[in-house]
């Protein structure tokens, strides 16, 4: 029987929300939209108008694909952070809201820098720094990457967001000291693997088989980037600049005294939405 986009789109949302999935809502809509190749303002406006048959078997097909652990925005290829929307593959993390906490406060300390250079260290999708470079606009931004197939998605997130002239790619290693030649930074943000090794199997299905492993593992603690980064890319930063760090669960402490050991100053912690500790940042003492 012939069905509506509207009522396809409710009887989708109704099927999310029977699995437990919270985020029902904007996943139906994504799922459908892209089944059926209307933007969302196509959708609504269509809504009483009937689907083809064949356009609704392929939005099922990809609401089985999802309920079998498949995230949406591998489904869909793309997904959107901090308002900019972007190119997503099983080569990136998927961009959470949590790290919205991270780029808003990193996004607060640049806009009062004036003309500046930012680096998004362990960039993924470029997420982070293009967050930074659009909403400040005096800012100039790399994204650095060790991954050849995340540099890809990084370019293509550059030139989708009008970006070129102020970012750039940078394959980036952030276990080793950088460069010389990449000059010094005003800020440093990084959201870096930091699931302990052996936690990663216990991981939900959706984050363990699908999402890029090489993201995710941060050592047999979950803190190796953490040394890594504030220890050998300190000299990447001027004296008085700051390094912002995503943690995980339980994690902040150790950051902070990681940080504190490397010489940084005026550490501090910021919950995210739910109240857990999130962002990590501190400043580089003057005399380092």
């Amino acid at each position: 029987m012939a069905t509506t986009y509207n009522n396809l789109y409710l009887d989708i949302r109704q099927q999310l929300k029977r699995s437990g999935i919270d985020a029902a809502t904007l996943e139906a809509r994504e799922l459908v939209c892209f089944g059926t190749g209307k933007s969302r303002e196509e959708l609504s406006r269509d809504g009483g108008l009937y689907a083809s048959p064949e356009l609704e078997q392929k939005v099922r097909e990809l609401v089985a694909r999802h309920l079998a652990g498949e995230p949406v925005a591998y489904l869909i290829g793309e997904w959107e952070f901090y308002g900019l929307p972007l190119d997503i593959s099983p080569d990136v993390l998927i961009p959470r809201p949590d790290t919205e906490v991270l780029a808003e406060q990193a996004i607060g300390y640049v806009k009062t820098l004036g003309d500046c250079r930012v680096l998004d260290l362990c960039a993924g999708s470029g997420c982070i720094g293009l967050a930074v470079a659009a909403q400040a606009p005096q800012a100039r931004a790399v994204l650095g990457e060790w991954s050849d197939a995340a540099l890809k998605i990084c370019r293509q997130n550059i030139r989708r967001n009008g970006l070129t002239g102020r970012v750039v790619p940078m394959q980036a290693d952030a276990r080793e000291r950088p460069e010389r030649s990449l000059g010094e930074f005003d800020c440093i943000v990084s959201n870096p693997p930091y699931i302990p090794r052996a936690d990663i199997e216990a991981l939900d299905p959706s984050v363990r088989d699908y999402e890029p492993r090489l993201a995710l593992d941060g050592g047999e603690d979950g803190l190796d980037f953490y040394r890594s980064i504030s220890e050998k890319w300190k000299a990447a930063l001027v004296p008085g600049g700051r390094l912002y760090f995503e943690v995980g669960i339980g994690q902040a402490d150790s950051v902070l005294r990681i940080m504190r050991s490397q010489g940084f100053g005026d550490i501090q912690i910021v919950k995210d939405l739910r109240g857990i500790p999130r962002v990590v940042f501190g400043t580089l003492c003057t005399e380092i």
